[in-house]
C-alpha cells in the first residue's frame, strides 16, 4: 500500500512539475516581449527562435517562428520536409495551450481584441502547416488541418475553410475514398462533395453576415463570399456549367477579388482566346518569381503556338525560367518552352528541353497541376518529337527510302516511338478522368494543347475517338470549340480509310468555320494540311497547291513535317565557293520540289556573303500569291555540313541561333 501512494505521489509531483513548466509564465513573458518588432518572416527570426526554445520549449512561439522562417524560404521537398516538424510541433502546442480561448473568441469584442495576436498566430500556422502538407502531397493530413479549425466555429472565418477543402477535394479528385478518407469513390463524386463544401461555406457566412457586419463594418460578408466564389467558379468550369462559372468570375470582377489568371483558364476552354490572352496578361507577375506556379507562364506560351506566334511563346517561357532560378514553376516553365520550341521547328532545342523538364523534381504549388500530370505531358510532347524527328529526316533526304544510313536512322527513332507509345498508353489507361482533361479538347485544367493530343488519337483507335468527337460536336455546349471537334472528326475518318468523306467534311468546315484568324493560325494550317493531303489526283492538283500556299502563309513551319509537294524556286545570290556550293547542294537535297521558274510558285531568294572565316546567309521566301513569308533572316556558319538542312528549315519560318555550331568531328585511332 505505501508502494502505491509513493508511485501517487510521484506521479502527482511529475503533473504539477509538467504542470508549472509548461505554464511559465515569466520565460512566456519575455518571449512576448522580445518578439515585438520581429516577424517570423524576417532574416533574424530563426536565432531569435532558437533563444525563444532556451527560455520555454513547451511555448509555440519559438515552434512558430522556427517554422514559418523555414516554410517561408523552402523551394524543394527537402525545405519543406524541414520546415513540417516545428510547424506541426507549434500548432500541437497552440491548440493544447489556447483551444479554449479560441473557442471562445468571439464571446465578446473585448475578449476579441484581447486574444487577436493568438488568434491570428492560430491563422498563421494553420495557413503553413495545410500548404507543407499539400506541398509535401499529404492532402489528409491539409484536411485535418481544416477540420482544427472548424471545430473552433469562428464566427467570422478568415481562413476560408469550406473553399479551402473544395480546392484540396477537386485537386485530388481522381482518387478515391480507399486513398484518402475525405473523398468520395468517383471524380463526379467528388466535385459533387466539392461543390457542397462551398455552399456549405456561402452558408455560414450569411447566417453570421449580421453579427459580422455589426463586429466589422457592413459588406464585409460580400468579401467573405468571394473567397468561396472563387473556387464556385473554378469547380463550374471544370464541370462545364459555364454560365455559372462566368456569373462568379463576373461578381469577383465587380469587387476587385478576382483571379485573372484562372478567368483566363476558362476563357480558353470556351474558345475566347484574345480575352484569355489579355487576363492572362494583367496577372502575369501576381504571384512575384518564386515560390509557386505562375500559371500565364505556362499557358500563354501555349495560346501564342495557336496563333503561329512561337518566337514569342519562346520569349515569355524563357522570361519565366530565368525569373524562377530553378524554383516551383521551372520544369512547367520548361515544358512550355518545349512546345514553343516544337511548334517552331527547332527539335534539337526541344529534346534538350525535354530532357531538363523530365530530370527536374517539379513542386506543385498554388495548383492544381499535379505530377501525374506532368510527366504525361513530356510523355506526349516527346511522342510529338518523335514524329517530327521521322518527317524531319525524310525532310532532309529527298532519297531517304533507298539509301541504308537513312533506312537505319529511321528505324532507330522508330523503335524508340514504339516503346514510347507503349508507355504512354499505359499512363493513359491509368488515368481516370481522360475523357474530361485530355480527349475534351481545351478543358482549363488540361496541361496539352489540342493539336498534341492528335498524336494520341490517331495512334491509338482512331475509329473510337471518332464516335467520341460526333459525341462531343453533338453535346458539348462550347459553340466556339465545335469546331476542333469537327475538323477531328474528319482527320480521324482520314486515319479510318474513308478519305471521301474525310474530304468532304473537311471542305464542309472550310466553307463554314468562323474564326479567330489573330489567335487560331494552327487550326486553319491542319485544316489547309488535312486538305492538301486530300487532294491527291490530277483533277485537284490546282486545289492542292492553293492549300499548299495558304499552309505557306498561315503557319509555314508546319511544311517541313508535312510530307506535302512544296513548290518553290530557288534563287541563289552572292558569294559562290567550295563551301557555299556544298551548302546549295545539301539544300538542294532536301524534300522540296524546287521548280525551274517562278511562275505560280513561291520563290526562295539565299545570299551568301563571307565574314572573316566565317559566312553569312540571308534568306527571303515568298509565297505563290506574292506574300512575303520570311524576309532579312540570317545566320552565319563555318562549315558547310548541316548549313543547308538549316537553311531549308528557316525558310518555313525556323529560328534559331545567329551562329550555327559546329558539329563535333569523332576522332578515330
Amino acid at each position: 500500500m505505501t508502494l502505491v501512494k509513493n508511485i501517487a505521489l510521484f506521479a502527482i509531483c511529475l503533473v504539477c512539475t509538467a504542470f508549472a513548466v509548461a505554464q511559465n509564465p515569466a520565460a512566456r513573458y519575455e518571449i512576448d516581449a522580445k518578439r515585438i518588432g520581429v516577424t517570423p518572416y524576417d532574416k533574424d527570426a530563426l536565432p531569435r527562435s532558437r533563444e525563444f526554445l532556451r527560455l520555454d520549449s513547451t511555448y509555440y512561439v519559438g515552434w512558430f517562428y522556427q517554422g514559418v522562417y523555414l516554410q517561408d524560404r523552402s523551394v524543394d521537398q527537402m525545405g519543406y520536409q524541414r520546415s513540417l516538424g516545428p510547424l506541426r510541433t507549434a500548432f500541437l502546442r497552440i491548440e493544447k495551450d489556447y483551444s479554449a480561448l479560441l473557442k471562445n473568441l468571439y464571446s465578446s469584442p473585448m475578449y476579441y481584441m484581447q486574444n487577436n495576436q493568438r488568434y491570428n498566430d492560430y491563422l498563421v500556422l494553420a495557413s503553413k502547416l495545410r500548404e507543407t502538407y499539400e506541398y509535401l502531397e499529404m492532402p489528409d493530413s491539409a484536411v485535418w488541418v481544416l477540420q482544427q479549425v472548424d471545430k473552433k466555429n469562428f464566427r467570422r472565418d478568415f481562413f476560408g475553410t469550406a473553399g479551402l477543402k473544395a480546392w484540396i477535394i477537386h485537386r485530388n479528385r481522381f482518387y478515391t475514398q480507399e486513398k484518402f478518407g475525405f473523398l468520395s469513390n468517383s471524380v463526379a463524386e467528388n466535385e459533387a462533395l466539392a461543390l457542397r463544401s462551398c455552399y456549405n461555406g456561402l452558408g455560414r457566412i450569411r447566417r453570421n453576415a449580421a453579427q459580422n457586419n455589426l463586429w466589422f463594418g457592413e459588406g464585409h460578408s460580400n468579401y467573405d463570399e468571394m473567397g468561396v466564389y472563387h473556387y464556385l467558379a473554378l469547380l463550374h468550369c471544370y464541370q462545364k456549367n459555364y454560365d455559372s462559372s462566368e456569373y462568379y468570375y463576373e461578381r469577383m470582377q465587380n469587387m476587385g477579388a478576382i483571379s485573372y489568371n484562372n478567368y483566363g483558364n476558362m476563357k480558353a476552354e470556351i474558345g475566347e482566346f484574345a480575352e484569355a490572352i489579355d487576363f492572362y496578361g494583367r496577372d502575369k507577375y501576381k504571384y512575384g518569381s518564386a515560390k509557386s506556379l505562375m500559371e500565364p507562364f505556362y499557358y500563354l506560351p501555349t495560346l501564342y503556338v495557336y496563333g503561329g506566334r512561337t518566337l514569342e511563346a519562346i520569349k515569355t517561357a524563357k522570361e519565366a525560367i530565368d525569373a524562377s532560378n530553378s524554383s516551383p514553376g521551372f520544369g512547367w516553365y520548361n515544358i512550355a518552352l518545349a512546345r514553343s520550341y516544337l511548334y517552331n521547328g527547332q527539335l534539337d532545342s526541344a529534346d534538350i528541353t525535354l530532357k531538363k523538364a523530365a530530370a527536374f523534381k517539379e513542386v506543385h504549388i498554388g495548383t492544381t497541376l499535379s505530377q501525374p500530370q506532368y510527366d504525361f505531358t513530356i510523355g506526349l510532347l516527346r511522342l510529338m518529337w518523335y514524329h517530327r524527328q521521322i518527317d524531319l529526316l525524310k525532310f532532309f533526304d529527298r532519297g531517304w527510302w533507298y539509301k541504308p544510313a537513312s533506312l537505319y536512322a529511321l528505324a532507330q527513332v522508330q523503335a524508340q516511338k514504339y516503346t514510347h507509345e507503349y508507355l504512354l498508353a499505359t499512363q493513359l489507361a491509368l488515368n481516370p478522368e481522360r475523357a474530361r482533361i485530355i480527349y475534351d479538347l481545351f478543358c482549363g485544367e488540361s496541361t496539352v494543347g489540342y493539336d498534341e493530343i492528335w498524336y494520341l488519337m490517331k495512334r491509338y483507335s482512331p475509329r473510337y475517338f471518332m464516335k467520341l468527337m460526333v459525341d462531343y460536336i453533338g453535346n458539348d455546349p462550347r459553340v466556339k470549340i465545335k469546331k476542333y471537334f469537327q475538323l477531328y472528326e474528319a482527320r480521324l475518318s482520314w486515319e479510318a480509310g474513308n478519305r471521301n468523306a474525310a474530304q468532304e467534311k473537311l471542305e464542309t468546315l472550310l466553307n463554314s468555320a468562323r474564326l479567330d484568324t489573330a489567335h487560331e493560325k494552327l487550326f486553319l494550317g491542319r485544316l489547309y494540311e488535312g486538305l492538301a493531303l486530300s487532294y491527291t489526283t490530277t483533277a485537284t492538283e490546282t486545289k492542292q497547291r492553293g492549300m499548299i500556299t495558304n499552309i505557306m502563309e498561315q503557319y509555314p513551319q508546319l511544311l517541313p513535317f508535312s510530307g506535302l509537294p512544296v513548290a518553290v524556286y530557288l534563287q541563289i545570290n552572292g558569294l559562290q565557293d567550295d563551301i557555299t556550293n556544298k551548302v546549295t547542294a545539301e539544300l538542294k537535297n532536301c524534300n522540296i520540289n524546287w521548280q525551274e521558274s517562278a511562275a505560280g510558285h513561291a520563290e526562295a531568294t539565299i545570299s551568301f556573303k563571307k565574314k572573316g572565316i566565317k559566312y553569312e546567309v540571308e534568306l527571303r521566301l515568298r509565297s505563290a500569291s506574292g506574300k512575303s513569308v520570311v524576309f532579312g533572316e540570317r545566320f552565319m556558319f563555318k562549315d558547310a555540313a548541316g548549313a543547308g538542312k538549316e537553311i531549308a528549315l528557316r525558310l518555313f519560318g525556323k529560328t534559331g541561333a545567329q551562329e550555327l555550331e559546329t558539329l563535333p568531328v569523332k576522332q578515330t585511332k
